[in-house]
Parts: structure tokens; C-alpha cells; sequence
């Protein structure tokens, strides 16, 4: 059954969005959880399961654990999961990611976050807004509302391969 639900997911999201480019994302200018500017230029070439999220939302508060355990299993194979706060309070993110236990690479969008969502077809900038993004940069799936374990599963899988 799981693997039935994996499939469909690939399905649904590959015919939608196979082969959009990802680059309004590579060339968003972001920060980390030290208020640094960071380029996901620099993550060109890797697999990458992109979520945009909020500390209001949550929804976005449930994903934490099943994004963190994606990061968990799956970086030494080369995924990357990119958490994209929908903030401007570089303190009060920092703080929320420790206290969710949140794993994996957080960002802050700023004042950019609705513009860049809408840039990559979230046109109403729903949260939590997850991308699925192929090691050529391009968008491969995407999904408006909260991921399951599996979906996230299925992702991973369609980015890096089965195994």
C-alpha cells in the first residue's frame, strides 16, 4: 500500500511540474539562522526537498519531525531538505527550530518569502508549500499543505532513487 501511495504521489506531481526550473528559488536571497546571507546557488546540483513554512502554521508544526527524519536518513546519500521560514525575526526562528528539533538546514525568506512562493507557482502563498527539486535544478513535485511520512518517503526516493 505504501509503495501504491508512493507511486501516485510521483505521478500526480512529475506531469505538473516536470522540467520547471527551479531558478527564481537559486536566486532568492535568503538567510540562515545567524542572519548570514545565504546563496542556494550553492546547492545547484543536489537533490533537494525545499519547504516553506511558518511559526503561526500548524500544519508546518507537523512536518518538522517527518522533514527532520527525511534529513536524518537520507543526507548521507546526498538529499538536502531546506526549511524556508516565512519571517523576518532571525531570534524568534532560531529559537522555534530548537525548540521543534528541526534537523535539517533553516532558512528565512524575509520580506521575500510571498513573492518567491508565487515565483514558483504558489500563487495564493499557502503554507506549509513544499518543492521536490532534481539535481538539473528543475521543480519535479511539489505539494500545497502539510506532507505525510510517505510522501516525503516517495520523494526522497524519486530524487535519489529507489534503494
Amino acid at each position: 500500500m505504501m509503495r501504491l501511495l508512493a507511486l501516485l504521489f510521483c505521478l500526480l506531481a512529475a506531469p505538473a511540474w516536470a522540467q520547471t526550473p527551479a531558478a527564481p528559488l537559486f536566486a532568492a536571497a535568503l538567510h540562515d539562522a545567524d542572519d548570514r546571507p545565504f546563496a542556494l546557488e550553492q546547492l545547484r546540483g543536489k537533490p533537494l526537498i525545499v519547504n516553506f513554512w511558518a511559526r503561526w502554521c500548524g500544519p508546518c508544526r507537523a512536518e518538522i519531525p517527518e522533514l527532520s527524519a527525511a534529513h536524518d536518513k537520507y543526507a548521507k546519500r546526498g538529499l538536502v531538505v531546506i526549511g524556508i521560514a516565512l519571517d523576518d525575526k532571525v531570534e524568534a526562528v532560531r529559537d522555534f527550530a530548537k525548540a521543534y528539533e528541526m534537523r535539517y538546514t533553516g532558512l528565512l525568506a524575509k520580506e521575500g518569502g510571498i513573492a518567491l512562493m508565487q515565483a514558483l507557482g504558489n500563487a495564493r502563498a499557502v503554507v506549509p508549500f513544499t518543492l521536490v527539486i532534481d539535481r538539473k535544478g528543475n521543480v519535479v513535485g511539489s505539494k500545497l499543505g502539510a506532507m505525510t511520512r510517505v510522501e516525503i518517503e516517495a520523494a526522497a526516493r524519486q530524487l535519489l532513487g529507489n534503494p
